[in-house]
């Protein structure tokens, strides 16, 4: 009996249809919905290692907070359309010539990966990102892309979003958050379950003086008034 190619490629092409369909949609109501939990909080909860979420608005979160992780993440954030190519780049020539494996993730990036996909450094998951970057980049304001980012980061063992992270490491909510504050909580993105922000170690305090002065110029030039 032939393979019937044409009814394997149309089916192909259906569910393709259908997968971009979905992702739209998705991206779509994340836009306005809070999203309720991402697929790293479920993996670690269902690892034992709870869940720690409360979603609050852009309004409620201190604006040093905003400024920290732009100057420590992603100073261009505002002005690129999801990716940073020169980064991109730099990442990829020292992954070739053997340096330490780095990143060249965009807050954009990072955002669509915490709230669609699974932690994975495969090329499938990479695609995926991208994907779901240019959707959120079409789709959300910038000030939205950094709420979602704001509300969904892991920053402890369990502990995710601004106001779970504020009320963990400084008991109070993170609209209160200082400026100190909120440089250290940006230093320890990259490690959050090894770093603390609170007590900081040698690392992390000196690193956050470095944030600090990154935020005066963040505000200075405006490089955060896409977060307003």
């Amino acid at each position: 009996m032939r393979f019937p190619v044409r009814r394997l490629l149309r089916l192909l092409m259906a569910l393709a249809v259908a997968l971009v369909a979905f992702s739209v949609g998705w991206a779509a109501l994340y836009r306005v919905v809070p999203v309720p939990a991402t697929p790293l909080m479920l993996i670690r909860a269902a690892g034992g290692s709870g869940l720690a979420h409360d979603w609050v608005p852009m309004s409620q979160i201190s604006p040093h907070l905003a400024r920290a992780v732009i100057a420590s993440e992603d100073t261009l954030f505002c002005g690129h359309g999801g990716f940073d190519w020169a980064a991109i780049e730099g990442a990829f020539e020292d992954n070739e010539e053997g340096r330490r494996l780095r990143g060249g993730s965009t807050i954009s990036q990072q955002t669509a990966k915490n709230a669609f996909l699974w932690p994975d450094r495969s090329w499938t998951r990479k695609g995926a990102e991208a994907w779901f970057t240019l959707l959120i980049e079409t789709l959300w304001p910038k000030s939205r892309i950094l709420e979602v980012y704001l509300n969904s980061v892991e920053w402890d063992d369990g502990v995710y979003g601004a106001e779970a992270a504020a009320r963990h490491h400084f008991k109070k909510p993170a609209s209160a958050l200082t400026r100190r504050e909120a440089a250290l909580l940006a230093v320890v993105l990259p490690n959050p379950r090894n770093w603390s922000p609170n007590p900081p170690g040698a690392y992390v305090a000196r690193r956050a003086g470095v944030i600090e002065r990154r935020m005066a110029v963040v505000e200075r030039d405006g490089l955060a008034d896409c977060a307003r």
